[in-house]
């Protein structure tokens, strides 16, 4: 699970390398590019405007660059072929990836909020006047332009199964949803109420923290081989249960790594069946399950006699 609740293990493979490889850059380049942009035009429109929530603002946008350049190392370093030293392949790099996303929005998060609490208790933006019309314009401008990002980062993310690009396009909604707050901060304040500009970086703040602290979560889940969730093992399950030759399920756990899921079975069969026949049955049950549920990179199964 991501920090929005959503699942790339159930994703589909995506497509061959080559193809993987042009949306990574197309979404990288996008990615660094535009936020990059929309950090120095929010800079320039919060020192302008005399708005705290915009400057606020776009220190979150400016993080987003750094976050997409951690998302692509860790995405490139995940795709990285299993070798001696690491058998069982790199998935968890996206893990470690997402582990740092969520920790550099937990500092933005707690800077963000610092500067608002003390601007707000300080009074200074009461003192220098309200922001101008031109915050207003760069607030308005972010909501499109990052929840934009997020639709284009999110579905890129699902297409490669990638929990490292999801946990970015929530940093871009988490952006989006900031300049939801600069936009209502600085509308109160041209309106004559020049306090909820710095209550609005507060805000900003708690949103920050909120996201941080889910994918934080789910990366840390991710690393230490946290169970796919009932739902899910439950669903497993019964598919296997349903294929031909399977008595029944004895155990089954699951387990994530990285994005992708390994999977512990044992099954029962008819004790009177050959062990070429057992093992038939096993590797049908194998390869129905990979097939059947793209997130799993491998099953070992153990067969027991059906008493």
């Amino acid at each position: 699970m991501t920090a929005s609740g959503e699942t790339v293990m159930k994703g589909t493979r995506g497509a061959d390398a080559q193809d993987e490889r042009a949306v990574v850059r197309r979404l990288s380049l996008t990615g660094i590019t535009g936020n990059a942009a929309l950090s120095a035009f929010k800079l320039f429109a919060g020192v302008a405007g005399r708005s705290s929530a915009m400057v606020s603002d776009a220190a979150h946008s400016l993080s987003d660059v750094l976050a997409t350049l951690i998302a692509l190392v860790g995405v490139l370093l995940s795709k990285r072929a299993a070798d001696d030293d690491h058998p069982y392949g790199h998935e968890r790099f996206e893990s470690v990836a997402a582990l740092l996303l969520g920790l550099i929005l937990l500092a933005t998060g707690g800077l963000i909020g610092k500067a608002g609490l003390e601007a707000l208790l300080s009074g200074n933006d009461a003192q220098r006047g309200g922001p101008g019309s031109i915050a207003l314009v760069a607030a308005v401008v972010s909501i499109a332009v990052k929840e934009a990002m997020y639709w284009y980062t999110r579905r890129c993310a699902l297409h490669l199964n990638s929990a490292a690009f999801m946990a970015d396009a929530w940093h871009h909604r988490s952006d989006a949803l900031s300049s939801i707050g600069s936009l209502i901060g600085i509308a109160g304040a041209m309106m004559g109420y020049p306090a909820l500009d710095p209550a609005a970086g507060v805000v900003i703040c708690l949103v920050i923290l909120t996201v941080a602290l889910r994918t934080t979560r789910d990366a840390l889940g991710q690393l230490l081989d946290t169970s796919c969730g009932r739902s899910y093992d439950r669903e497993l399950a019964d598919f296997i249960a349903a294929q031909e030759g399977v008595v029944r399920v004895d155990l089954l756990r699951t387990r994530r790594f990285g994005n992708r899921v390994y999977v512990d079975l044992e099954i029962s069969v008819d004790g009177d069946e050959s062990l070429r026949k057992a093992h038939s049955v096993a590797e049908r049950v194998h390869l129905s399950v990979e097939q059947r549920f793209p997130g799993v990179k491998h099953i070992m199964i153990h067969v027991n006699p059906a008493a």
